[in-house]
């Protein structure tokens, strides 16, 4: 189960990682969009105007389209080969799931014509309870369904790629071999995801009520639960798990349902990005949207963790300090600009409980900071690019100016508590190793990751051999492998290549740390062992 979440979880960044690019052009076109950032005369250019709307419209048909997105995502991230055939078996299977859904629904009379508010209201309905009889329904790929947003697109993906391991080796008699293997892939997709769609017909009403009950129970914790969502989130990123926290606060109604322009929308992202396409947004919604979102991260991604890697630079043994350089500044630029923090995270969470309760506690506080002092700064990162793209650019009325007021008291709390800690306990940060132990960091291309052509074939052997390696994966930081064995993992050769930490959750599951390079070591390695799919 622990693996199967953290595939699970890593599969849900992929669409992320889109959403997190377009939700920058997003950001800068509502800027260019605004009179008080730009001027009247800017604005007036119907030529220029045309251009952002054109970027609007793109991004728009991104967002409007997540579901989908996940559906497919999911799949490829759980299948265990042939995900090509796994991508399209799940756009199948999506289609058919809301088409079983759809088709259930017209039997008792609920259709887009008999669910608008206007034939509400001429049944009888106030414009209050014909607007929330709506909000329960909408239409995906022009298929009238329930609203499920992307927990829709989750659960297909995921008995997709089941139905996909399951079936995509099979081999069938002479006869019919023709429709073996991957081919039977989406015949059975065509077989099971109408199942889903029936148990999901009468299963949803009950369990989407369930999901906005937890929403507003967190909703009513006000600053208390927004504290909680950020030290949990934080506490979780050992084991990789925090993604999936993280995409029930952004796409489910845990996150907050809003009504925009008498539009249902649910999920923080969803509300900010829907909001950041008015050209008058509501500062209220937006400012109860975005408590789950970047604001949160940039007291401790911008100025607290930097400052950590400067207090570790300092406390590292003299002779120490040139070989951690490159690795605590790569790890600090990667935390200040793009909101990637693993790197400094990987370097103390496992030698300093302290430190790690420290950095938790205090990613709870920024989170409930930027919530009472009224900030509003979306997107997902938390890196400077989402504080001057959804901060700064936008103009006071995000109340930035907050962030990196609280960010500076952040540095100084960060470089005190980690300088003092460390010195006190002889924490064991970069270049504080025990002498007898020395771990050898490779920093020739300023990133701590060794550059020679064949680190492939040296972390290919760290773990054991290609025999002893069964799955390889990676998420923004890390290398997520499936091993045979564990215990013949050498620790110390998976640092020298540059690694900021290896992780043995049990005897086949290890994560190696190294940071937004891991893209391409994941390549590398692939190709070392052999396993290109």
């Amino acid at each position: 189960m622990k693996e199967y979440l953290q595939k699970l979880g890593k599969s849900l960044m992929m669409p992320i990682s889109i959403i997190a690019a377009a939700g920058i052009f997003l950001g800068i076109a509502s800027v260019l969009q605004n009179p008080n950032i730009v001027g009247e005369g800017f604005v007036a250019v119907s030529g220029v105007q045309n251009t952002i709307g054109f970027i609007r419209a793109i991004v728009g048909a991104l967002f409007g389209n997540l579901p989908i997105l996940f559906a497919a995502s999911v799949t490829i991230g759980l299948a265990k080969g042939e995900k090509t055939t796994a991508a399209f078996a799940a756009i199948i299977g999506f289609i058919l799931f809301h088409i079983t859904i759809s088709y259930f629904l017209s039997l008792k009379g609920i259709t887009a014509a008999t669910m608008s508010v206007e034939a509400l209201i001429e049944s009888g309905q106030s414009t209050l309870e014909a607007t929330r009889t709506v909000s329960l329904y909408e239409s995906v790929l022009g298929i009238f369904t329930y609203r499920m947003n992307v927990f829709g697109g989750v659960i297909v993906g995921m008995l997709v790629a089941t139905v996909h391991n399951r079936f995509y080796k099979t081999e069938l008699p002479m006869a019919i071999s023709y429709f073996g293997g991957k081919r039977l892939v989406p015949i059975m997709t065509t077989v099971t995801v109408p199942i889903l769609g029936i148990l999901m017909y009468f299963v949803w009403p009950f369990l989407g009520k369930g999901i906005e009950s937890v929403g507003n129970l967190i909703a009513d914790s006000g600053a208390f639960g927004v504290f909680l969502f950020g030290a949990i989130e934080r506490l979780l990123v050992p084991t990789g798990l925090h993604h999936i926290l993280n995409q029930l606060v952004r796409f489910t109604p845990i996150g907050g349902v809003a009504m925009i322009n008498g539009e249902q929308v649910v999920g923080a992202l969803n509300i900010f990005n829907q909001l950041l396409t008015e050209s008058d947004p509501n500062m209220d919604i937006m400012r109860e949207a975005t408590r789950f979102l970047a604001q949160g991260k940039i007291p401790f991604m911008v100025f607290g963790l930097p400052a950590a890697c400067y207090a570790m630079y300092k406390t590292a043994r003299p002779g120490e300090k040139t070989r951690v350089k490159a690795l605590l500044l790569a790890a600090a630029i990667a935390s200040f600009t793009t909101g990637i923090t693993e790197p400094i995270e990987f370097s103390f969470i496992f030698v300093s409980p302290i430190l790690f309760i420290f950095h938790a506690i205090m990613s709870g506080l920024s989170f409930m900071l930027m919530n009472l002092l009224g900030v509003s700064i979306g997107n997902v990162q938390g890196g400077a690019i989402d504080l001057g793209v959804f901060g700064i650019l936008r103009g006071l009325e995000t109340q930035w100016f907050f962030a990196v007021i609280v960010g500076i008291f952040y540095a100084f709390a960060y470089y005190f508590v980690f300088k003092t800690v460390i010195l006190r306990r002889n924490v064991k940060t970069p270049g504080r190793e025990d002498e007898t132990e020395p771990v050898v960091m490779t920093a020739s291309n300023n990133a701590g990751i060794s550059s020679t052509s064949d680190i492939g074939t040296t972390i290919v052997t760290a773990l054991g051999g290609a025999e002893n390696i069964q799955s390889i994966d990676n998420c923004f930081t890390r290398l997520r492998l499936v091993l045979v064995d564990s215990e013949k993992v050498d620790e110390k050769a998976l640092k020298a290549t540059g690694a900021a930490g290896v992780m043995k959750f049990d005897d086949k599951n290890v994560q190696v740390v190294y940071g937004p390079q891991v893209e391409g070591i994941a390549l590398k390695v692939k190709d070392a062992a052999n396993m290109a799919e």
